[in-house]
């Protein structure tokens, strides 16, 4: 069986044309000339503007004129994860995707179902000549997973919608009526080199096999974060022996909690032993504390080459210091809505750039923007006394829930209609582009909503099969039922 053979077939096959398409943020030409082919054979109206965002027209079917126009909205890039042993090359490889029980998976990559799920259900509704719907704006945004930056172009005329359903949550039975907004947070240190030192024991030290995931959907499942496991034991290490540090390098995007981390190091050859001490005296230990939820964690030591030069020694210190004082996981839970992470930070990224520097990547979320900004200045203190230079980026805004919604007392009702039980009303720490939107377009009424979906921004992520039978129908009968002008 394969993801052709899934129902109900419109969408399954339409999600399987998207994942042949490459579509890694900032690079979506491919999939944007898909979406305008899309509306050419379809014989609909499309506009592209300068940014990429593409939007699709259909009218009424017969009998639903008098229905408010609808904005359909999902965004068409993806995260580009993969693991360390697999080949793939995402800015032209179609991702490869099996069937594993009731899920659908992808060979060693990320899936793609964030939000390429969503973009298959517009797309299925745009080529439906059966399903009841009044006027649709099907708007599909790009650059989404790396900054938002195709609803921060988004014009304050492109659209004339008064409701919008966006496809981009990932819990089948769950309707999302807010958002955290969110921040990122770059660190750099500038570093000297300085000649190797003779009589050395080299080794290079790898921390692997961790889940990784959406740094908001998932941040308060205390996953294991590999650049603050590397750094605990390059830490250790260096309080007890002359090490000195090579390179480093962890983690890859601001939104996904680090997988994997390395680091080329050095101490003194008559110290080779204390190396592999300390290394049995701490895996013990972070596999206990992750055995519930990343009981694959692995950490490794090896001997390797003698390398070119070594980061300055004062330099090391204060950067060793400083990952592990930064904070990394929740910060605070909401005390309006139950179990929401109200404010976090993901320390996402080590990386060694050209011009002898060292950069961090963090990012901060929050539902209330004073402590967004308040969890910054926290990460920004940090490092400042680590004497490196900090740079916030200007963020976005969180979206807040509108209870008394419209479209949201239709969907309610059409999910009991459906299922005979309460679809959970949420909001959700991951960042959504709706906030934007509604500063752009203050009347809009919206609502989120989308199949089930584990472990986005991983390797590991899968889409509930059945979930998405179940999603379908109820999208269905919410467009049907959009109460009229």
């Amino acid at each position: 069986m394969t993801i052709k053979d899934l129902k109900p077939s419109g969408i399954w096959n339409y999600f399987h044309e998207i994942t042949q398409i490459p579509r890694p943020s900032k690079k979506e030409e491919k999939i944007i000339a898909y979406l305008l082919e899309f509306a050419k054979k379809h014989n609909l109206q499309a506009k592209k503007d300068d940014a990429g965002n593409v939007l699709i027209t259909k009218p009424a079917t017969k009998g639903k004129e008098n229905l408010p126009t609808v904005i359909l909205q999902g965004h068409v890039d993806m995260v580009c994860e993969k693991n360390s042993g697999t080949k793939h090359d995402f800015d032209n490889d179609p991702i490869e995707t099996y069937i594993d029980g009731d899920w659908l998976k992808a060979k060693g990559t990320t899936l793609g179902a964030d939000n390429g799920m969503g973009v298959a259900a517009a797309l299925t509704i745009l080529a439906s000549d059966t399903i009841e719907h009044g006027k649709l704006e099907c708007l599909f945004t790009v650059d989404e997973e790396t900054g938002l930056t195709g609803a921060y172009a988004l014009g304050k005329d492109f659209l004339t919608g008064d409701v919008l359903i966006n496809l981009d949550t990932e819990e089948e039975g769950e309707i999302y009526i807010g958002c955290a907004g969110g921040k990122i947070t770059t660190v750099t240190f500038t570093y000297k080199k300085e000649e190797v030192p003779a009589n050395y024991f080299w080794f290079k030290v790898q921390v692997n096999g961790l889940n990784g995931g959406h740094s908001g959907a998932e941040i308060h499942k205390g996953l294991g974060n590999a650049n603050k496991i590397l750094n605990r034991y390059l830490w250790e290490l260096n309080k007890k022996q002359d090490l000195v540090l090579a390179e480093i390098d962890g983690g890859n995007l601001h939104n996904a909690i680090a997988r994997e981390a390395y680091a080329i190091a050095g101490v003194p050859y008559s110290k080779k032993e204390d190396v592999i001490v300390e290394l049995n005296t701490l895996v013990p230990q972070i596999e206990g504390e992750l055995k519930v939820v990343d009981p694959n964690v692995k950490m490794t030591v090896s001997s390797t080459d003698t390398p070119a030069f070594v980061i300055d020694k004062e330099t090391t210190g204060n950067l060793l210091n400083a990952i592990y004082a930064c904070p990394h996981g929740v910060l605070a839970m909401s005390h309006e809505i139950p179990d929401l992470v109200e404010t976090s930070t993901n320390l996402a990224s080590i990386k060694m750039k050209e011009g002898n520097t060292i950069v961090i990547t963090t990012s901060q979320r929050s539902s209330t923007n004073s402590l967004k900004d308040d969890a910054g200045n926290i990460v920004n203190a940090v490092f400042t006394l680590a004497k490196a230079e900090v740079v916030h980026s200007a963020g976005y805004p969180g979206w807040k829930p509108n209870p008394d919604s419209k479209v949201l007392a239709v969907a309610k009702k059409a999910y009991e209609n459906l299922y005979g039980k309460e679809p959970e009303i949420m909001a959700i720490h991951a960042g959504l582009e709706c906030g934007l939107f509604l500063e752009k377009y203050p009347h809009l009424d919206m609502i989120s909503c989308g199949p089930t979906i584990r472990n986005a921004h991983s390797p590991e992520e899968q889409i509930e099969i059945p979930s998405v039978a179940k999603w379908w129908p109820f999208l269905l009968e919410v467009l049907k039922n959009i109460p009229a002008k």
